[in-house]
């Protein structure tokens, strides 16, 4: 049997998501040798224990020569690029400045660095760039549509939006090979809360399981009525890494399904209110844990995540090869206790 290399960078190695991606590739794609370069503007730990390749760089993708490194280590230039670095929602408006030169300047100098950097074979370089349901706001439809139009409210989602907008014309250019994927709202995310808006989500379920108190800044009650009407489009973290492995090869496979004027995709997930979020919570832990969620008002919040759409339809995604969360808000909970707990 023949085997394949593949060299894949992950801009954002040193996050979460990023960290975890290699493995997960790995073990959808044992058939390949593969070779990884995680990057981040803090140099990424190392990946123990993975059955593949791997170089952790630090790098400002700001910088001219930092970015050049990245494509010039000793596994050659990359095959498929990961673009998964960024300032979070709630950074991107407290540094208005920082959150430009992270989320839309440094995307287009790696688009430029992969435009002229052909990978292994010649071909243009695969793009897989992280987007947001934060590229939507506005007067919404029930149901959001691919065709749905996307205007932002906040600067997080305009940036996303204006990366989407040029992988889709990096790919009708053929400099890259692209796909944009919106992600849900990942949930319960593990570790210390991150600079997004909609953290607090993982929060009021993640600080509870461990014992801590957790600040929800909608709603001033568990019974107050707000927390039914917010609701969020989420996903569980293994399906989310799943999607996003599968992203790479749906750029392949399903090509022909891929529609020509936008090559950005909002990755399946389901909708839960606030409300069902903690009932959720009480139903696996009780009332002790749900005691444990503190109210504390934030109109900025309340705005931006309100903003946000509430149900897609997976049905284009699914048809492009992608998949979905099949047990529920509980299940996301069981997922994290028995991970984590």
């Amino acid at each position: 049997m023949t085997i394949q290399e593949q060299t894949i960078l992950i801009t954002g190695g040193g996050g979460w998501l990023g960290g975890l991606l290699p493995a997960r590739i790995v073990q959808r794609e044992p058939q390949t040798s593969f070779s990884f370069i995680l990057a981040d503007i803090v140099e990424p730990k190392s990946t123990k224990g993975l059955a593949a390749k791997v170089i952790c760089k630090k790098a400002d993708l700001s910088d001219p020569a930092s970015l050049d490194a990245l494509f010039e280590t000793e596994f050659g230039k990359p095959d498929v690029i990961y673009s998964m670095h960024g300032i979070m929602s709630l950074g991107s408006e407290e540094n208005w400045d920082l959150g430009m030169k992270v989320n839309i300047d440094s995307t287009r100098a790696l688009l430029e660095k992969a435009r002229h950097s052909r990978n292994s074979q010649g071909e243009p370089i695969k793009f897989v760039f992280t987007s947001s349901v934060a590229t939507y706001g506005g007067p919404l439809p029930h149901v959001v549509l691919p065709s749905t139009a996307c205007q932002p409210e906040g600067a997080y989602g305009m940036a996303k939006l204006m990366g989407e907008y040029l992988v889709t014309e990096y790919t009708r250019k053929g400099f890259v090979d692209g796909l944009s994927v919106k992600l849900p709202t990942i949930v319960p995310r593990p570790g210390v809360p991150s600079r997004a808006t909609s953290a607090f989500v993982s929060g009021i379920v993640r600080e509870p399981l461990n014992g801590v108190e957790a600040i929800c800044p909608v709603g001033s009650s568990v019974e107050d009525p707000v927390l039914k009407n917010v609701e969020v489009w989420v996903a569980k973290p293994s399906t989310t890494l799943e999607n996003l492995a599968r992203a790479k090869n749906v750029i392949d496979s399903s090509s022909d399904k891929i529609t020509r004027w936008s090559r950005s995709v909002q990755l399946p997930g389901f909708t839960v209110s606030i409300h069902e979020i903690i009932e959720a919570l009480r139903k696996v832990r009780g009332d002790d844990a749900v005691s444990l969620i503190k109210f504390e008002h934030d109109d900025t919040c309340q705005r931006i995540v309100s903003s946000w759409p509430r149900e897609f339809d997976n049905s284009y995604a699914l048809g492009l090869g992608f998949t979905v969360d099949q047990d529920g808000f509980t299940g996301a909970i069981k997922e994290y206790m028995d991970n984590h707990c």
